[in-house]
């Protein structure tokens, strides 16, 4: 697959476009320790050009992320003793999702064990395309069935590390036949796949398959995979289907950070030069 090909689907704007024609992530996010992923995630599906983010966070620390994010509302809902989200906020999310058009889950969630149980459940009732990223995917690890009747199309984003969690292959078989076991994932799973790391390898169900030339080593840091999420979760809002987000996703996320690293090197970059580097990167979707 060509890159511009998958450009040239992206929709256009026109003069009298408001915010409601962009589409409204909703990011399930964050825990103690890890208000950073929910602030990546939701600042990158912002930057994107979705026309709304909402953060669903633990009500402890709503404040933080209210202070942290300005364009990006921020909800308070039920929580565990880790601040992650509780099973009691199933309901509510599962309501408020109806607002929505895309939803980023999985950056910072924690893996305890109430969480990871919400997270089941909201893969297998959401009817709006899922991200699935991080503590995500290793909640749903081991659990293919729910994939079987799933009510929305489903993007998981893993590293080698969660892909051996998917899969029960080892890293090193994995990045032998990162194509291969990306495919084949992809089919079994019945999403789409992508496997991050040099070359990020896009696949999709039916054999679809994209491998990016953008980035660097300096994108091995923490926090680029929440920026990709966000970003992937964006142009999804936007209308684009799920193969060809998570193509623009991976392209332009590398050529963010390939912009950043030409101005501060590989050893400093982090994932906020990412965020930053957006706006210049996207100019070309505009």
């Amino acid at each position: 697959m060509m890159i511009n090909d998958v450009i040239g689907k992206f929709p256009g704007r026109s003069i009298g476009s408001h915010k409601g024609d962009f589409g409204h992530v909703l990011v399930i996010a964050g825990s103690a320790g890890y208000t950073g992923a929910a602030y990546l995630t939701s600042q990158a599906a912002a930057l994107s050009g979705a026309g709304l983010v909402t953060l669903a966070i633990g009500r402890s620390i709503y404040d933080i992320m209210a202070v942290k994010l300005t364009e990006v509302m921020v909800k308070p809902f039920f929580e565990t003793k880790d601040f992650s989200l509780s099973l009691l906020a199933e309901r509510e999310l599962l309501n408020f999702s109806q607002k929505i058009t895309s939803v980023a889950i999985g950056p910072g969630i924690s893996q305890n064990k109430e969480t990871q149980h919400l997270v089941r459940n909201l893969v297998a009732k959401l009817n709006k395309p899922i991200v699935l990223d991080a503590d995500g995917i290793l909640a749903v690890a081991g659990h293919v069935d729910i994939f079987k009747n799933l009510k929305a199309p489903i993007v998981m984003t893993p590293h080698p590390g969660e892909m051996s969690k998917l899969t029960g292959k080892d890293i090193i078989e994995i990045q032998n036949m990162r194509k291969d076991i990306a495919l084949e994932t992809a089919a079994l799973y019945n999403t789409v796949l992508v496997l991050k790391g040099h070359n990020t390898i896009v696949a999709g169900p039916k054999g679809e398959l994209y491998e990016n030339q953008t980035g660097n080593p300096g994108m091995a840091s923490g926090g680029m995979g929440d920026v990709l999420t966000g970003m992937i979760a964006g142009f999804e809002a936007q209308g684009l289907d799920q193969f060809s987000a998570s193509v623009l996703g991976v392209y332009f996320h590398g050529m963010a950070g390939d912009a950043a690293a030409k101005e501060k090197g590989v050893l400093s970059l982090l994932a906020t030069d990412l965020l930053n580097k957006l706006p210049e990167v996207l100019k070309t979707l505009g």
